[in-house]
């Protein structure tokens, strides 16, 4: 029986969620399966996988082909490595300890590629936070000086008509004054005409 190590999609519409399978070749890509080796979701940044390496190393051992995309998910969790690895102690060109301690040495690298990773994009992360909410002072304080000019050009536009009201009835009171005093002035002149 052909055994291909595929994955098998699982999650919604849009957000899809892998696990990664050993099954026949002749199976339906989300149907049956022999075993599950692990997981991989694309959704995080970095992709989050987890693998049972020992388990995926007995597969190939035994002649699984990987797809693709699972070979590559293999190649980076290191368990093409680890074959690798098996191969040279089942010849006799390494000892077992020997193997074990190189692909101890490279997960230790791996992992801090990845931590290292992860830290830029927090980095990344945090700088760009701290740009927007500069971004939003730097508008925040826009719209307080706008709003100061048209507070001040409304009160300089108060006092301006407060002025021109006194100014105003400052003329109405004369104009009436002179008025009052000319309509005296003619009743004064028909009293004495």
């Amino acid at each position: 029986m052909p055994v291909k190590i595929r994955l098998q999609r699982h999650g919604k519409k849009g957000k899809p969620f892998f696990w990664i399978v050993a099954a026949d070749t002749r199976a339906k890509r989300d149907g049956k399966f022999l075993e599950k080796l692990g997981i991989y979701n694309p959704n995080t940044n970095p992709a989050t996988i987890e693998l049972d390496v020992d388990g995926a190393v007995q597969w190939l051992q035994n002649g699984a082909q990987p797809t693709d995309t699972a070979r590559a998910i293999l190649s980076y969790k290191g368990a093409l490595l680890k074959k690798h690895l098996a191969v040279g102690v089942r010849k006799g060109a390494l000892t077992e300890e020997q193997a074990e301690e190189k692909f101890k040495a490279w997960l230790e690298e791996k992992e801090g590629q990845v931590d290292a990773k992860k830290d830029s994009l927090a980095k990344e992360k945090e700088a760009e936070k701290a740009k927007a909410l500069e971004a939003e002072k730097e508008v925040n304080a826009k719209r307080e000086a706008e709003a100061k000019e048209a507070a001040a050009a409304a009160a300089a536009e108060a006092e301006r008509t407060a002025e021109a009201t006194d100014e105003a009835t400052v003329e109405n009171a004369e104009e009436e004054v002179g008025a009052a005093t000319a309509e005296e002035a003619k009743t004064e002149e028909k009293k004495d005409a």
